[in-house]
């Protein structure tokens, strides 16, 4: 091993001596640099190998190719560079290929040794990597596209980028992603070949000799791609998407108009379809010649493809009634009312419009959740309080069982300072399943606490923890604690504490919360701070070391603290707590007594 290190160490010396020579590095640099290679070298060249010694030495060799930079910039010279930087660059490739051998699965090594051959364009380098990468990675389609990119906009080479994606499409046949950056990759591709016959026919230039074939000029390969795609990958979605890359091409008008007519015919029951085609309609012109002159001639304008939008999703609505069909007309409607206008008119089209298919979707049944929040915003953004409270109230008659729909209805009703929310809370308690009930509860608890006495909020807590599950009777723990706290301070959050200690399930941050509010006092008592951490570790001693180590701390900090009590506790720790655990223990145990932690 000491010979091939010296025989590395060597080979350095011809652009050490360069450094040198031409001012760059002083000697004594040139002794720290033989220095620090020297014990790099030793750790990449030894029997057990570690990752990170290869990437701390590549990473020096870099951080020493910017060093030189650096000194050329501030010298001026420029000489030089076969003998210096090349020969560095080809060490930090020599160790980049060591590595990515050793280490095959590590993919974060590979794309570094390709952003490296980047940034110092070495172009043949990286198509080797990418050769090799995809044979131990064939399943991942993210590095085909990276690949077929790369052959495509850096190496400007289609014929190498069209392979390598017909490649990926054998190990990928399903993949979406594949096919949509295909499809592109073609359309690209005809587009160049349209400017460069273009560049030619400007310059009149013989074109006799070079071959433009007009159905590559026309997109036909991609047209190719496209039917193969959407034969093997079903959905509107993907369709659309497609679409959307076409529409990046002015060329393939013609292609274009078929993927959207397909869309149409395959997928004429599916919501984002019928979505698609009405927000088109805000694309299509109108106007006659001149119309636009004003902005009132602006303003119609824009009306009447909002109504040709409507037209489209009105017939949608019809046969389509479903809850996303309605949510694509809600969401269209919401985005053209929050649009800015100084058009009145416009203005309060679109607000009665947006109203009236809140409503119909609402009657129908069939408004989502998420838009419920959106409606009531609107409603009493225009003052409209008493339909919001009706809308609200009927909201929960289809589905009595949604726990987000009267979630939704009783924060309506705290926010209007309704009469109705006690009733209606109850009313939610009853109709949902205990397990759903704790949002409720907690929203519940904040009303109650502004709007009802203590004794009632008392007792409300009391009741919640009986009625959730135990899972969600933990939460209601801390928030019963933090309530007391705050609205009685250490003396009632302590009261609780003891009537809760014997009621399980607990958390650790119940226990935690109520060591905070002892230590918060200005008389903090180590008898009760033992006590709180003696219960805590009785429930979790077994699975969280920190609680030990907190304890520990506590008796060798605290006034009152018994620092003799610590090689007691570490022994308990030590036969309580299980596996990895132990090993974390013993190690925080070790900061902890050398002042580390």
């Amino acid at each position: 091993m000491a010979e091939i290190i010296e025989q590395h160490l060597e080979d350095r010396l011809p652009e050490l001596l360069q450094l040198e020579r031409v001012g760059l590095f002083t000697r004594k640099e040139i002794k720290a640099v033989v220095k620090k290679a020297s014990a790099l070298e030793y750790k990449v060249q030894r029997r057990a190998l570690f990752k990170e010694d290869f990437i701390n030495y590549i990473q020096y060799e870099i951080n020493l190719l910017e060093l030189i930079k650096k000194r050329r910039a501030r010298t001026g010279y420029v000489f030089k560079k076969e003998e210096i930087e090349f020969s560095i660059v080809h060490r930090i490739q020599n160790l980049f290929r060591r590595a990515t051998s050793k280490w095959k699965e590590d993919i974060q090594l590979w794309l570094s040794h390709i952003a490296f051959c980047k940034k110092w364009n070495s172009k043949t380098q990286i198509s080797k990597i990418f050769s090799s990468l995809l044979a131990i990675h064939p399943n991942k389609p993210a590095l085909w596209i990276m690949a077929a990119k790369w052959e495509m906009e850096d190496c400007l080479s289609s014929e190498s980028a069209r392979h390598l994606f017909l490649r990926a499409l054998r190990f990928h046949p399903d993949s979406p992603k594949l096919y949509q950056e295909y499809f592109r990759m073609e359309l690209m591709h005809a587009e160049k070949q349209r400017k460069e016959k273009q560049e030619f026919e400007q310059a009149k230039m013989d074109l006799d000799e070079l071959d433009y074939p007009e159905e590559i000029l026309n997109g036909s390969l991609a047209r190719i791609v496209y039917k193969e795609a959407v034969n093997k990958i079903k959905g509107a979605e993907f369709h659309l998407s497609l679409l959307s890359i076409a529409k990046l091409f002015t060329f393939a008008q013609d292609l274009q108009k078929e993927i959207y007519d397909h869309l149409q015919v395959l997928h004429a029951g599916d919501p984002l379809t019928w979505d698609f085609v009405a927000r088109r309609e805000l694309e299509l012109e109108s106007q006659l010649p001149g119309e636009l002159a004003s902005k009132q001639g602006k303003a119609a304008e824009v009306a009447r493809r909002e109504e040709r939008c409507c037209a489209v999703y009105e017939e949608a609505v019809s046969s389509l009634a479903t809850e996303t069909m309605w949510k694509c007309y809600v969401t269209f409607c919401l985005e053209r009312f929050n649009r800015k206008t100084n058009n009145k008119e416009l203005r309060e089209k679109r607000q009665e419009r947006a109203m009236d298919v809140f409503r119909r979707a609402h009657e129908a049944r069939l408004l989502s959740e998420n838009l419920y929040q959106q409606w009531f915003d609107l409603l009493l953004g225009l003052g409209l309080r008493e339909v919001a409270l009706g809308a609200a109230l009927s909201m929960t008659d289809c589905c009595p069982d949604s726990a987000t729909r009267w979630q939704l209805q009783l924060q309506l009703l705290i926010r209007i300072e309704s009469s109705k929310v006690q009733e209606r809370f109850e009313e939610a308690i009853r109709h949902l399943k205990a397990k759903d009930c704790l949002p409720l509860w907690s929203l519940w608890m904040e009303w109650s606490e502004g709007a009802n006495s203590e004794a009632d909020t008392e007792a409300l807590f009391q009741k919640s923890l009986l009625a959730t599950v135990p899972a969600d009777s933990v939460i209601m723990k801390e928030k019963y604690l933090d309530w007391a706290y705050r609205t009685g301070g250490h003396k009632k959050a302590k009261r609780v504490f003891m009537s809760l200690r014997e009621n399980r399930p607990f958390s650790v941050q119940f226990f935690r919360r109520m060591i905070q509010i002892e230590k918060e006092q200005e008389t903090c008592k180590m008898l009760n701070l033992r006590e709180y951490y003696e219960r805590a570790l009785r429930e979790f001693g077994s699975v969280n070391s920190d609680l030990w180590l907190d304890y520990i701390k506590e008796e060798l900090n605290h006034p009152s603290g018994k620092p003799e009590n610590c090689g007691q506790i570490h022994w308990r720790a030590m036969k309580m707590l299980k596996g990895e655990l132990v090993e974390e223990f013993v190690a925080k145990y070790t900061l902890l007594q050398i002042g580390q932690l």
